[in-house]
């Protein structure tokens, strides 16, 4: 290493080489810690998007049920209307952030 500090201009060329190197494996590792959290965080909005109008139409249709009985069964079908409501939701939510997550191009895209 003392024959490289006597060398002209090697010693600032490695020191900037390393630091370089250094400074892009941690921007590398905070990217793709970043992802980890974004993803799990876009897993726990699209359960809670589906669940709660799912829980929402099962707790109608219990009320339905106990209060109006008759030959059909709300909770079921209340259930079911919240979880197709609930799918529909975490669909648009995943396309708008698709559509918000891509990264620019110059040209016009078809």
């Amino acid at each position: 290493m003392s024959e490289h500090r006597n060398q002209p201009g090697r010693e600032g060329s490695t020191f900037a080489g390393e630091i370089g190197a250094k400074v892009r494996r941690k921007l590398h590792a905070r990217r793709s810690a970043q992802a980890v959290w974004f993803g799990l965080g876009m897993l726990g909005v699209i359960g809670w998007s589906v669940v709660v109008p799912t829980l929402i139409g099962a707790a109608v249709g219990l009320w339905l049920d106990r209060h109006h009985p008759g030959g059909r069964n709300w909770t079921l079908a209340l259930m079911m209307a919240g979880l197709g409501l609930g799918c529909l939701n975490a669909w648009q939510w995943v396309q708008r952030q698709g559509v918000a997550t891509k990264p620019a191009t110059g040209g016009d895209d078809v």
